[in-house]
């Protein structure tokens, strides 16, 4: 606090900082980096650390695998379209549990407590939302290479109408055996391990 402050003029100043925190999607105020990251549920990848960004400069959309769903689709649609977002990060990571059990596990698995799978509602707000003909395994949408999914990925966000072709769309996976980014099919290790 300067020589010239009063006490007050400080306390007024946090209390309106904190208001502006609380009301900045009304007052139309961006995340700080414009950005939203999209990332898997697991709770190793400590998503701000990973970036070097801090709470407020980020949206951030965890589900299982970080796999663009249909509402993946949806909030990157609204963020880019309504709140100014103009960048949008997809991490997922090495030893996730989406490559942990086969198709046909996870089938029994719902089938043991769902009964029919083709009877399931898949959204409860809207229960015309199915799959139609396709599997259920399509939905779950387990991963064989997480590079390869990785790059799929920031494919259906890129071609996703509903999002603008002016947002930057980059994909990473996250080593949690290093803690670290890497680009999809740029597996460092194996490279500097091979003879050439």
């Amino acid at each position: 606090m300067s020589d010239s402050q009063q006490v007050h003029e400080q306390v007024d100043e946090s209390v309106e900082n904190r208001e502006m925190w609380a009301r900045r999607r009304r007052e139309g105020i961006p995340t700080n980096e414009n950005l939203l990251v999209i990332t898997c549920i697991d709770e190793r990848i400590p998503v701000e650390e990973t970036l070097g960004i801090e709470l407020g400069d980020a949206q951030i959309f965890r589900n299982a695998g970080g796999k663009v769903t249909d509402d993946v689709i949806r909030s990157a649609a609204l963020t880019t379209n309504f709140f100014d977002t103009d960048e949008i990060i997809l991490i997922n990571h090495t030893d996730c549990g989406m490559m942990s059990a086969p198709d046909e596990a996870v089938r029994e698995g719902f089938e043991a407590e769902a009964g029919d799978l083709d009877q399931i509602d898949l959204n409860p707000s809207l229960p015309a939302l199915n799959i139609g003909d396709a599997d259920i395994m399509d939905w779950v949408n387990m991963t064989d290479d997480i590079d390869e999914a990785c790059a799929t990925q920031v494919e259906h966000l890129r071609e996703s109408d509903l999002i603008p072709d002016s947002v930057t769309i980059t994909g990473y996976v996250y080593e949690v055996e290093s803690e670290e980014l890497r680009r999809p099919g740029n597996r460092v290790g194996e490279v500097i391990s091979e003879r050439q």
